[in-house]
């Protein structure tokens, strides 16, 4: 049985995904990016990812709704997902949380290292 932990990444600026996908292949991840909310929603429902790591600013549909439709999606409510934003406002934080998000990392306040160690932690992986 494959129990390598399967990685949705959802982030619109190429180059920061670039960054995360290399450093969580690194980690043993499978990882797959998509970098807009609706190829989002068909990745999560096809590829069946572990954990989401979502960024919550993008085109066409934004974080917060992908989140409220994956909560409200029997077949992706209980992945969890961690909302990884450039948004430092309590009030967006408090939405997502109100949304039912299982981690919430603002950009400028995390290194590359913080965010591995909470994806670990969220699908109980010692760090």
């Amino acid at each position: 049985m494959d129990t390598t932990k399967k990685i949705l990444l959802v982030e619109d600026d190429l180059a920061l995904a670039a960054v995360y996908k290399s450093r969580l292949e690194l980690e043993g991840f499978d990882i797959r990016e998509v970098n807009n909310g609706e190829e989002a929603l068909s990745a999560a429902v096809e590829y069946r990812p572990d954990l989401i790591l979502l960024d919550a600013m993008m085109p066409k549909i934004s974080g917060f709704d992908v989140l409220d439709i994956l909560r409200n999606t029997p077949d992706t409510s209980n992945i969890r997902i961690i909302m990884l934003t450039a948004l430092s406002q309590p009030k967006d934080k408090e939405r997502a949380e109100a949304l039912g998000v299982d981690d919430y990392l603002v950009k400028s306040q995390v290194v590359i290292g913080d965010v591995v160690d909470r994806v670990k932690h969220h699908l109980g992986i010692a760090v």
